[in-house]
């Protein structure tokens, strides 16, 4: 967590996963890839599950698709 949150790009952690958004794929896998070397010593694996959500020109969707939401459900 110490990684994703110094990264300075904006993320999310619950329960189950960490979020992460980034200007680029480079920017998010060097985050990722950091994020995993740092947890190696304190076990003899790691395991990931990655989900990636591609979508160029848009930018704070990390909380706008969830405002969007919560905006319907009011409307409703």
């Amino acid at each position: 967590m110490k990684v994703v949150r110094e990264s300075g790009l904006p993320n999310r952690t619950s329960s189950m996963f960490t979020e992460i958004e980034g200007p680029d794929w480079d920017t998010v896998m060097g985050v990722v890839k950091r994020a995993t070397e740092a947890v190696a010593p304190f076990g003899s694996r790691v395991s990931l599950v990655l989900k990636a959500d591609i979508r160029p020109g848009y930018a704070g969707e990390i909380d706008g698709k969830l405002e969007r939401l919560e905006q319907a459900i009011d409307e409703a």
